[in-house]
């Protein structure tokens, strides 16, 4: 687990969802827990790894931040601390993929803020300044190697800044769920790829409403297979929990128990195919209570905890989005 209480001073101000609470209700729960665990500190992300997935002027923009109120778009406000939060974050994506491929962990989540999959090459967006799971990827193949990535995306909102980074590359597989149509507008599932990139870019579009059932259909019956043919060597995961129930941004129907089951999955695909290579890295979660039982599950499934087996029925609406999603993947894999 990596953790850094610098990463709480960043405050985008009064009222705002992306709050300073966020981490310190998960380090409540932490504070609980009996079984063992290591708390690694955060180091700041080097230039040179930031500049992998982002642009010379976005970095130029970000620093002019650097100890001062403002805001980088209508939703991304920062505070004096907030720059070196976001260096912080990036840090311990880079971190807990050195972890893992050095084979200090089989496993590393990642608990930072600000979150940073709506962040493009280019700019800030959506709570995001830096993308911290695109950099924890470019750092996977760069630094260790890694050329298979799989990135899976849980977050109630479309990761278009990753999907962005990634578009047009074969050594990167995205795979996002999602609410649709919901902020930031993207995600359809039709929207595959381009280039050496076409099929590598994987959307699985619900509607408002899909509950723990239908993501695990979606996860069993179009990431497993995916997988299996792809066979990343390292997985990473969008972990958001804004798809919780009670998730003041979001309009889905997950609970804790969905979630532990979706990180079951994840953890199983990187079992069968990477070595169990898997990092997690904090996305968005704004219902405090959901937020933090929903982690500190996932964390138990780390930790070796059976996952729970998820017995709901699927909503017909959800289940009829799966099936139209694996119509299109069906053009890119055998599913």
């Amino acid at each position: 687990l990596l953790f850094d209480d610098r990463m709480i001073d960043h405050d985008p101000g009064p009222g705002h969802p992306e709050r300073p609470d966020r981490l310190r209700a998960i380090e409540a729960m932490l504070t609980l827990r009996t079984a063992s665990r290591t708390l690694q500190r955060a180091t700041p992300a080097s230039v040179e790894s930031i500049a992998r997935v982002h642009s010379d002027r976005h970095l130029v923009s970000v620093r002019e931040f650097e100890g001062r109120y403002g805001s980088l778009d209508e939703d991304t406000h920062v505070s004096p601390e907030s720059v070196s939060a976001a260096w912080l974050a990036a840090g311990a994506a880079t971190t807990a993929v050195d972890v893992v491929c050095r084979g200090e962990a089989q496993n590393a989540f990642a608990l930072v803020r600000p979150p940073g999959h709506h962040a493009t090459a280019a700019g800030a967006m959506g709570f995001c300044l830096f993308n911290n799971i695109a950099v924890a990827a470019a750092h996977a193949k760069a630094v260790h190697g890694k050329q298979r990535v799989l990135i899976v995306d849980w977050d109630v909102h479309h990761g278009n800044g990753t999907e962005s980074i990634f578009y047009g590359v074969d050594d990167t597989l995205f795979f996002s769920i999602h609410q649709y149509p919901y902020y930031p507008g993207t995600g359809a599932r039709h929207v595959v790829g381009a280039g050496a990139g076409v099929g590598f870019n994987v959307n699985v579009p619900l509607g408002e409403g899909a509950n723990d059932a239908d993501y695990a259909f979606a996860f069993a019956s179009v990431l497993g297979p995916i997988a299996e043919s792809y066979r990343p060597d390292i997985v990473l995961v969008s972990a958001g929990f804004d798809a919780h129930r009670n998730d003041p941004l979001g309009g889905m129907q997950l609970t804790e128990e969905g979630f532990a089951g979706l990180c079951g999955q994840v953890t199983e695909i990187a079992r069968r195919y990477a070595g169990g290579h898997l990092v997690m890295l904090l996305e968005g979660g704004y219902d405090l209570a959901g937020l933090a039982k929903s982690a500190n599950a996932c964390i138990d499934v780390l930790a070796d905890a059976t996952p729970p087996v998820i017995t709901g029925r699927r909503t017909g609406h959800g289940e009829r989005d799966v099936v139209a999603a694996i119509e299109v993947q069906r053009e890119h894999w055998k599913l």
